[in-house]
């Protein structure tokens, strides 16, 4: 699961993809504008950022290198119906990592998309084990030494986010940011409920959990703790 930004002015299109991307069960946020892009990057994280180069005002170009301009370094996937090779050459220049012509199959960006969130710099793979716990990120499926584990959608971002991101602690607040669309009304008693839920999913009787309170800062998945289901 990813956190993704799709800037469109399109709204039927949009929608099109942000539903593409939810059923790969990744978080989308939808700009309609380069500003609106702008304003969300300066407050959330995002795993990658499809830009439209034709935008009202500030064109995806402009946000590019922007965005650029100020260290951001989420993987950014342009949009466009230039087909021009010098055009090419300069959103590749902005600081896009890969370009994608209208009119494109669903599925070409699907595997765009999947690809730069491979890169080392953001989603490092889409399978992931620590220690007796496996997860499939692409077929949504974790097991427990070979055994599977139920888990809802947000625990699985959740749990996934931990496990990509190993002996960091993380607030509550940076954990909403990071998981969570920006327009849900989540809180830190959200966070509190979940990593209950988690626990109870995955902790063994008499062993120390993975996910520990690290009390007045956050959470922190621990992958040297046991995780044998006894």
């Amino acid at each position: 699961m990813a956190k993704i930004l799709l800037v469109e002015d399109e709204p039927d299109f949009s929608i099109l993809i942000a539903q593409l991307l939810a059923s790969e069960h990744h978080t989308v946020e939808i700009a309609a504008s380069g500003e609106s892009a702008l304003e969300l990057l300066a407050v959330y994280h995002f795993d990658c950022l499809i830009l439209d180069w034709n935008l009202p005002g500030i064109s995806g170009l402009e946000v590019c290198q922007k965005f650029r301009a100020k260290k951001g370094l989420t993987p950014i996937l342009m949009l466009t119906a230039r087909q021009h090779v010098d055009d090419k050459s300069a959103g590749l220049d902005s600081g896009a990592d890969d370009y994608l012509t209208k009119p494109f199959e669903l599925k070409e960006l699907s595997s765009r998309v999947r690809a730069l969130l491979r890169r080392p710099s953001s989603f490092q793979g889409t399978s992931l084990k620590v220690g007796k716990l496996e997860m499939d990120v692409n077929n949504f499926k974790l097991t427990n030494q070979g055994k599977e584990v139920q888990l809802l959608p947000k625990e699985f971002a959740l749990l996934e986010f931990f496990m990509r991101h190993p002996n960091q602690v993380f607030s509550p607040e940076t954990l909403i940011d990071r998981v969570w669309a920006s327009d849900h009304e989540a809180s830190p008693e959200t966070i509190r409920t979940y990593i209950k839920r988690l626990r109870k999913k995955l902790d063994v009787e008499g062993q120390p959990s993975n996910l520990s309170t690290v009390h007045g800062v956050g959470y922190k998945f621990d992958p040297q703790m046991d995780l044998t289901t006894g």
